[in-house]
């Protein structure tokens, strides 16, 4: 097991959590809500939920694990290093009246028995998770025997605006933000034992954009996805589903 395995960054969205009471992606700027509606509507197709008992690793504080329920999931348990994240998401769920379907415990991807104990899902899904960890491999290794598939949506590492960002930007810089290729997650899934069945690239739109931009780039968005080559160096994310 990887010696560290939390980063500064946790403590970071916890300030985010406490002075805002969420993440600052999940706010109502419009580029943030155009970016994670794409990004959510690209998980919910990438996979068939209906009936699925869900883990949602990484789930921060909630805003996106409470999406699940209108998929026809059985149930989803969400899982997070950052205390007063994991309240907050609490809070949502009861706030929204999903807390027979929703839970939420902190815990450490590295040490999920700790958090889970036993229980074994049909999928765990990863947004956003494995570029904040210190060992995002030996994360892909630790959550692999908990679940028959893995769902991974990721900064796309060949995005060389993403690369730029990731040394230039204050957020990025602050939270730690990186992205892998994808080849080298996928490499991760084949030393754990599983095989990637889907690779998809998805969104156009950056996060913290002005309004403008984001209108620009939300409507070439679907030709550019269609796009072979284009996609894969144009868009945002990068979307594995893996299985056993």
């Amino acid at each position: 097991m990887t010696q560290n395995t939390t980063k500064k960054n946790v403590s970071q969205f916890d300030a985010d959590v406490a002075a805002t009471g969420s993440y600052a992606y999940t706010t109502e700027k419009l580029s943030a809500k155009l970016a994670n509606k794409r990004i959510s509507d690209a998980i919910a197709s990438a996979y068939d939920f209906r009936g699925k008992s869900v883990l949602d690793l990484g789930c921060g504080d909630g805003t996106y694990t409470l999406d699940f329920p209108a998929l026809g999931i059985k149930d989803i348990l969400g899982v997070d290093p950052a205390e007063v994240a994991i309240a907050s998401a609490q809070k949502k769920a009861a706030d929204a009246g999903l807390s027979d379907k929703v839970s939420f415990v902190v815990g450490n991807i590295y040490d999920l028995r700790a958090a889970v104990g036993d229980r074994r899902f049909d999928i765990i899904v990863l947004r956003g998770v494995l570029h904040h960890l210190p060992d995002a491999k030996q994360a892909i290794a630790a959550v692999a025997p908990f679940a028959d598939a893995v769902l991974v949506l990721e900064p796309n590492g060949y995005n060389p605006v993403l690369k730029l960002l990731e040394k230039v930007s204050t957020y990025h810089v602050e939270h730690e933000e990186q992205s892998f290729l994808p080849g080298t997650i996928k490499s991760w899934f084949k030393d754990a034992g599983m095989k990637v069945e889907h690779t998809s690239y998805v969104n156009l739109v950056a996060m913290f954009c002005p309004d403008w931009f984001a209108k620009t780039c939300k409507a070439f968005e679907p030709v550019v996805e269609r796009i072979p080559v284009v996609r894969e160096i144009a868009c945002g994310q990068l979307l594995l589903v893996a299985k056993h």
